[in-house]
């Protein structure tokens, strides 16, 4: 059994993250609902929309991704999420995204932590390194900075 990912989230984050993750995973289609949450929509008609938006998963299982914890898709998503067959983690990213749709077909659980690692890990500071012919300016630091 596959868990279904349904991302809400402020617009157009949700849709667009979903696009991404189409362009790496085209045969998840049907895996992974976008619901985008518009800031003049009251609240009851956001609710009614996410969850006939998330009827659309035909899995069991979902992992529910917001953007935000506090504000309106986390506040909706908290109303959706049942516990024993759903989960919501707040604070997605595309590593996030892409790790949760790799590994969809594990427990929820795992899944969860999967999902939480993929967030974690894809944030990082990358080094910038000065083109080969470029002299060091005068208050360059010591180290190199291309290794992490």
């Amino acid at each position: 059994m596959t868990t279904g990912i349904f991302i809400i989230a402020h617009t157009p984050l949700a849709s667009a993250l979903r696009k991404c993750v189409l362009h790496v995973f085209p045969d998840s289609a049907l895996a992974v609902v976008a619901f985008d949450v518009d800031g003049d929509m009251p609240f009851e008609q956001t609710l009614a929309g996410a969850v006939r938006a998330m009827a659309q998963l035909p899995d069991a299982c979902t992992l529910v991704l917001t953007d935000v914890f506090g504000a309106t898709p986390c506040n909706v998503a908290q109303k959706m999420v049942d516990g024993p067959k759903s989960r919501l983690i707040a604070g997605v990213n595309l590593p996030m995204l892409l790790r949760a749709v790799t590994y969809r077909g594990e427990p929820l659980d795992g899944l969860v932590a999967r999902a939480m690692a993929g967030g974690t890990q894809g944030v990082m500071q990358v080094a910038t390194v000065a083109p080969q012919n470029q002299a060091k300016m005068k208050n360059d630091q010591d180290y190199n900075d291309h290794q992490q």
